[in-house]
């Protein structure tokens, strides 16, 4: 019998190698390549924080209760309530303002158009949502010379509500109708969608984070996916595979995100989450949803994809 793990990955490459796979990002990518059992804290600079890791350092900056729940957008509703939407945004902004490193997963993904490119195979940039703040696929692309545009949701102020997009230049463009807007094109290159908002690293005015309670109702409202995402977006999340990697996916945000979006696809495609030790409930929730979860850790996932990547014969001799 094949390696059901052997027969995925080749799945996977000939989707990424048609351009029918979307990776999703989730917090836990910032665990790819930190060592086992190290601890995140604010004074280790070296690797970004989990959302449970971001959650308990500000529950501890902000004297969150200690018999309450640790959760992310509990303890984010808290300092909002007690002390300001402004303290919460400059304490994340603080966090993510730093210049980490990129992880393997990160340095794949950016080097991923330049390796088919070089086997001869015609560009298939990929779409890449995440709901993570920090910047660190922008920086791995920006490493390697691979042009790239972002388009960011905007969580706060006049314009709350709608994307921004970011091209390569530092242009800004507040697209204003989704359904219209035809400025972007995963014909020319990557697309970052930051489906949470993200910091700005330049001015802070332009931080943007979905993160309280009080973020999530008001955006899960508006989060009509063919009104709200650019069409060429939507259209290529309507004909993809989705790849999720670093989530638990008991986020249920995102499973509105995701029930709207598979809602308006006329044909199946199947999808897979990496996640290492999932739960039964899990496994069956996702599982009707046509989600395999395979048990493995995301260094050995990313390390084997670029095994499968680097193998690839020349473009017209198959996989």
């Amino acid at each position: 019998m094949p390696d059901p793990l052997d027969t995925h990955y080749k799945m996977v490459i000939k989707a990424i190698t048609d351009g029918q796979v979307v990776p999703f990002l989730g917090a836990g990518v910032n665990l790819c390549g930190r060592p086992e059992g190290l601890a995140w804290s604010r004074r280790q600079s070296e690797y970004l924080p989990s959302g449970g890791e971001l959650a308990e350092h500000l529950a501890e900056e902000f004297f969150y209760p200690e018999d309450e729940r640790r959760d992310l957008v509990r303890v984010s509703q808290y300092v909002a309530v007690m002390q300001g939407s402004g303290p919460l945004y400059f304490a994340l902004h603080n966090l993510f303002d730093g210049d980490y490193p990129p992880t393997p997963l990160h340095q794949f993904l950016a080097t991923l158009p330049a390796a088919l490119r070089e086997k001869g195979y015609s560009p298939r940039y990929q779409l890449i949502v995440t709901t993570n703040y920090d910047d660190l696929m922008e920086r791995a692309f920006e490493a390697v010379g691979e042009p790239f545009d972002v388009v960011s949701y905007v969580a706060e102020g006049e314009q709350r509500g709608k994307f921004l997009h970011w091209l390569p230049d530092g242009e800004a463009r507040l697209i204003e109708r989704p359904n219209e807007y035809r400025g972007l094109s995963l014909d020319q290159r990557p697309v970052i969608l930051k489906i949470h908002g993200a910091v700005d690293r330049v001015t802070a005015e332009w931080d943007s984070f979905v993160i309280t309670e009080d973020h999530y109702i008001d955006y899960l409202t508006r989060t009509d996916i063919s009104n709200l995402v650019p069409v060429t977006l939507v259209a290529k999340l309507k004909r993809s595979h989705f790849l999720f990697l670093g989530y638990s996916l008991r986020d249920w945000n995102l499973r509105v995100i995701l029930h709207r979006i598979w809602g308006e696809q006329k044909l199946t495609w199947k999808s897979w989450a990496i996640q290492l030790h999932p739960d039964p409930i899990e496994e069956e929730f996702w599982g009707k949803r046509g989600v395999d979860i395979l048990n493995v850790r995301l260094e050995d996932y990313v390390a084997a994809l670029t095994e499968q990547v680097q193998a690839l014969p020349r473009a017209g001799g198959g996989i």
